[in-house]
């Protein structure tokens, strides 16, 4: 008997210009929204006020753009970094394109774009993603870039360790 079991991928398995599709996506509840919100203190009323909000530009509530980010990069985590990462070393160049409403679905794919291993941490490696998630109508509505530092494969693993 095989057992397989679901994990991040070591730095040798990732080569840039591989793509990744998330799966599954996310349904965005009022609850997610709310709870986001109000734990990180951002009152904006065209996040937590119906009422105000439906008299806007976009005729309701707008999901906190910081809860569609972490959504985008937590659905990557089961395909690309859980169990390999040591930490993200920063995101750059995030952009929202369209606004995520409440019962929106949001789907996250990932490509690689570049890989190295790292200068000053024998065993470990410096990967550039970027994510882009898009809603149930394939509209984008959150790309961005992010570099993390991830572990490169232990010899037990029997993961070829020549290829960087």
């Amino acid at each position: 008997m095989t057992v397989h079991q679901r994990r991040g991928r070591y730095l040798e398995e990732l080569h840039p210009g591989d793509v990744f599709e998330h799966r599954p996506g996310r349904t965005i509840t009022e609850a997610d929204n709310l709870l986001l919100s109000v734990l990180s203190m951002n009152t904006q009323s065209l996040h937590l006020d119906a009422e105000f909000a439906a008299h806007q530009e976009f005729g309701q509530r707008l999901v906190n753009s910081m809860f569609t980010l972490a959504t985008v990069v937590g659905l990557s985590v089961a395909d690309l970094t859980d169990g390999t990462t040591v930490g993200n070393l920063g995101f750059e160049k995030v952009t929202f394109p369209a606004p995520v409403f409440i019962g929106d679905t949001v789907y996250a794919s990932t490509e690689v774009v570049s890989v190295r291993p790292s200068r000053s941490r024998p065993g470990q490696g410096i990967v550039m993603f970027e994510h882009s998630g898009r809603n149930q109508r394939g509209v984008l509505v959150c790309a961005a870039r992010r570099a993390a530092l991830v572990l490169r494969a232990p010899a037990e693993t029997g993961v070829d360790q020549s290829e960087q």
